[in-house]
């Protein structure tokens, strides 16, 4: 690219950048928490038809979707999921198309006396924008918007279509990317600025999500003995649910993307509840469980595995032999995804054109990282052969108090998408 041409882009990323803070506030004090995220895709689609972007905004049906490779098993549903995707199109068509992806979903703010500040009014201090959902991923949503605004504001504008998706569901199935996928959204590459520190995502993990149902005993608690307490009969299954996450890292089962990752799958029990009284022994007790599985991992394999742990688990307690949990698919069914696998000629000229923009931008080469988290770029790397780059700005305390993304990653982050957008899509004059 003319160097003068490309000062020109990196120029107007400064000149605009007040701008763009001001819409990442904007859109962080949105609590587009699950089922809550109408309000973010009002602004998200107004803010794309102010640009004169094609504006796509609708509903997505489980049914249209459900038998899809990728899918995610839901509970409830989705007359509140709305995805919206605003679309240049170019006139001459010269260049490579692009998709920009990002979710505008966020995960609860928990307790709020925990913040230093309220989760939904974003502050910024030293630097650093703080709030629910600015690093994961407004912040890359942002990115996406005025890099294009970088190129129209330096008079030019790509030379391919361009998708600017801002979808639903990435925190709990990846639904949204795939109604997208339905809806027909192709490119020949995607860019998804999800705040893994400016480095290129080499590798993902997948994730499984499931809940256990348990039922006891109820009686009163002076004869507890006569009783059976589901959800101290939890305690044994969780045991044996970590003992087979311990088996899952071993190094001979490691993919090789994770060779130097001692504990890249990790098992969480995120949520627990059951009981009806303090004085009663509970006859109930339901728990949430998320599992990391590697790219290439059998998903069905790993569902039995955790069936069979359970059930061998059970067996051996004195109520639950008799009285088997029930275990129910919801949220994530979601295979790994490695980037480093695709030796296609689109993926491997995306990644050199990514590469130099980085190096343009920071001087320094593009580090490359297997993530123990999944993201979005499996619908499109594993589903539709579009080679999907994760690569978004730093990020702190993502899914924890105080969130917060660094402005001026955020402004180095943009300035890289914008030069890879001129690359790759190619420039015509407005």
């Amino acid at each position: 690219m003319d160097s003068e041409i490309s000062n020109a882009i990196l120029n107007a990323v400064d000149a605009l950048f007040d701008r763009q803070v001001a819409f990442l506030k904007e859109l962080g004090s949105h609590p587009s928490t699950r089922g809550h995220e109408q309000s973010a895709q009002d602004f998200m689609a107004a803010e794309m038809a102010a640009r004169g972007y094609t504006v796509d905004r609708w509903a997505i049906r489980v049914e249209d979707i459900a038998d899809l490779p990728g899918f995610s098993p839901v509970i409830g549903n989705y007359e509140d999921a709305v995805n919206v995707v605003g679309t240049h199109r170019s006139s001459v068509r010269k260049g490579k198309s692009l998709i920009l992806n990002g979710h505008v979903d966020v995960v609860p703010e928990g307790p709020l006396d925990m913040w230093s500040s309220p989760p939904f009014s974003p502050r910024v201090d030293a630097g650093w924008m703080y709030g629910r959902g600015v690093g994961d991923m407004k912040a890359g949503l942002a990115s996406n918007l005025f890099a294009l605004d970088a190129l129209s504001a330096a008079g030019f504008c790509p030379a391919a279509d361009v998708h600017v998706q801002s979808v639903v569901e990435e925190e709990c199935t990846g639904n949204g990317a795939l109604a997208c996928l339905q809806r027909g959204y192709r490119a020949d590459a995607a860019l998804i600025p999800e705040p893994f520190a400016e480095k290129l995502v080499d590798a993902q993990v997948g994730v499984l999500w499931f809940q256990v149902h348990l039922k006891g005993l109820p009686v009163h608690v002076a004869y507890a003995g006569r009783g059976s307490n589901a959800i101290e009969a939890a305690i044994p299954l969780i045991d044996a649910l970590h003992r087979m996450e311990d088996r899952w890292n071993e190094p001979a089962r490691r993919s090789r993307h994770y060779h130097d990752h001692s504990h890249a799958l990790n098992l969480n029990i995120g949520r627990i509840a059951g009981g009806d009284w303090t004085s009663s022994v509970p006859a109930w007790c339901v728990f949430d469980v998320r599992m990391g599985l590697f790219p290439g991992q059998d998903m069905v394999a790993a569902r039995r595995e955790v069936e069979q742990v359970i059930a061998d688990a059970s067996s051996q307690h004195p109520f639950l032999r008799d009285s088997a949990p029930e275990i129910v698919s919801h949220g994530f069914f979601a295979e790994g995804y490695a980037l480093a696998d695709d030796t296609s000629e689109n993926a491997t000229l995306a990644i050199a054109e990514l590469e130099g923009a980085h190096r343009r931008v920071t001087g320094n080469a593009l580090d490359r990282s297997a993530i123990t988290a999944t993201t979005d770029a499996r619908f499109f790397g594993l589903y539709a052969g579009i080679p999907a780059l994760v690569y978004g700005p730093e990020a702190k305390a993502i899914h924890g108090f105080d969130e917060c993304v660094d402005l001026e990653s955020m402004r180095r982050v943009t300035q890289t998408t914008a030069l890879f957008i001129a690359e790759w899509c190619g420039l015509e004059r407005r």
